[in-house]
């Protein structure tokens, strides 16, 4: 199944080699068309690591075809991704969404590959994620979560046409529905509070907005029970992070089958999750602090 996979790089050479490696120790993944999408510098400092990152893409093999795009100018990472996956889904029904600073399990694109297949006619289904928190809840095979996420990921063409850009709509359609207290999973994680600063301008979020979007449609997004995505991005090289090891996993080693289960959110997965931002939420706080202090104009 050629699903084309998008890689979306900046000025992280290392952090970019690292995430090549492990999608390229995934099985079959020859069969896949690769579309790389590489951000312009915002300055003339960040030229040299900008073209370092262009200078090793250039030599990628090991996919079925391999296309790159490289940015005259820098986007920044929303409208990067915003553009890169509808100019894809222009073609294609489906895509895999991965970022530079993203390690893979090895399994992570025969997940993607099944539950793409399995929920493509499913319009409860919007996307199949292959990151889950670290919680100390035993977590089923498969399991539903209302909305989308953003780590290691896969939608249609049918869903991402559902993408709400602005933000503003998103907050007031969020307020007139009473949805607030289950979006901000019960007040332990104020995606409310992210989403208001992406309106005011001051955080540059499109996950954000593609979660809001899908959320508010009452759609699902499925998740593995253990993470075939690590996140190495967090050690303060990146635009949009800080350093914090709270989301480190260990990545799973075998594969994690996609199994039938009722296409409904799991009240398992949720209380997990809350049970996560629970324990974790003086560390999201100080996060948010160090991000928007990134932003703010």
């Amino acid at each position: 199944m050629n699903i084309p996979i998008l890689l979306f790089v900046y000025n992280r050479v290392n952090h970019t080699k690292r995430a090549l490696d492990s999608l390229l120790a995934n099985q079959n993944v020859s069969q896949h068309d690769l579309t790389i999408f590489s951000d312009g510098p915002k300055s003339a400092a960040d030229s040299s690591s900008v073209n370092q990152v262009r200078d090793f893409i250039g030599t990628i093999k090991g996919f079925k075809s391999v296309t790159i795009h490289r940015s005259k100018f820098n986007k920044g990472l929303s409208t990067s991704i915003i553009d890169g996956v509808s100019k894809v889904l222009e073609k294609f029904d489906k895509c895999i969404v991965i970022e530079d600073d993203l390690v893979l399990s090895p399994h992570f694109l025969s997940f993607m590959r099944d539950g793409l297949s399995k929920y493509s006619e499913d319009p409860r289904v919007a996307s199949i994620h292959g990151y889950v928190y670290p919680t100390d809840s035993v977590l089923p095979t498969n399991f539903f979560m209302k909305g989308t996420d953003c780590w290691g990921w896969g939608t249609w063409k049918r869903a991402w046409n559902l993408f709400e850009a602005d933000g503003s709509k998103l907050l007031e359609q969020l307020k007139k529905n009473g949805l607030i207290d289950e979006f901000d999973f019960g007040g332990t994680y104020s995606y409310t509070g992210l989403l208001k600063k992406q309106v005011e301008g001051k955080v540059d979020s499109w996950a954000i907005r593609w979660h809001a979007s899908i959320f508010l449609k009452n759609m699902l997004t499925l998740y593995p029970s253990h993470s075939l995505v690590h996140n190495i991005g967090n050690d303060r090289s990146g635009t949009n992070s800080g350093e914090y090891n709270i989301f480190d996993v260990s990545l799973q080693q075998s594969p994690i089958p996609v199994v039938d289960i009722e296409v409904q959110p799991s009240d398992l997965g949720y209380s997990a999750f809350v049970d996560f931002f629970t324990k974790n939420k003086q560390t999201f706080s100080a996060k948010m602090l160090r991000t928007l202090s990134s932003f703010i104009k």
